[in-house]
């Protein structure tokens, strides 16, 4: 099965960003996704990119990821998403819990 690599940028209002370097939420293998979160200098913008089997969703892809930075204004995140079929409102859902994971204050 051939993958292919899809990459977007965002522009981001930028009113929230993650606490931690980095942030990891799901697994590839379970007919899923996961979704990685890394913490980066991007002029206040998101970077994403997609490793999907699916093709032609690319639109798709874009429109989703958009959804999540403009719903939530997270900036500077480069996010990377390891695709095994997730329907689009798993997108959505890994990637608030990703951002839920990665903005969580440490337990003192």
């Amino acid at each position: 099965m051939a993958l292919q690599t899809l990459e977007f940028e965002f522009k981001s209002a930028n009113t929230q960003s993650i606490s931690k370097e980095w942030s990891h939420h799901g697994v590839t293998g379970s007919g899923d996704m996961e979704c990685l979160m890394e913490k980066k200098d991007l002029g206040g913008g998101v970077k994403a990119k997609v490793v999907t089997p699916v093709k032609g969703f690319d639109k798709v892809w874009e429109k989703m990821i958009g959804k999540f930075v403009a719903d939530t204004g997270v900036g500077n995140v480069s996010i990377e998403i390891n695709d095994d079929n997730a329907t689009p409102i798993v997108v959505y859902m890994r990637l608030r819990q990703a951002l839920a994971e990665a903005t969580a204050k440490e337990a003192e």
